[in-house]
């Protein structure tokens, strides 16, 4: 082989290692973005409850009320 064909193997093998380095990088770095917006969501959604929230929570104590009273043996 001569020097020529060895040099651009070589930097045939840099160029490919850089660039999945690169979009390693690009990758991690954009997982880390989506991880921080679900906590800084996941903070916001704790913090304020949707009305959403409230209507599920109402909905799920009649439920367990309307359980409660088919154990106990009462009609509704």
């Amino acid at each position: 082989m001569d020097p020529l064909s060895i040099g651009l193997i070589a930097a045939s093998i840099l160029i490919a290692i850089a660039t999945s380095a690169y979009a390693g990088l690009k990758g991690w770095n954009a997982w880390i973005e989506l991880k921080r917006l679900e906590l800084t969501r996941g903070v916001a959604e704790h913090t304020v409850a949707p009305a959403g929230g409230r209507i599920e929570i109402a909905d799920l104590r009649e439920r367990v009320r309307k359980l409660e009273a088919i154990a106990a043996g009462i009609d509704l």
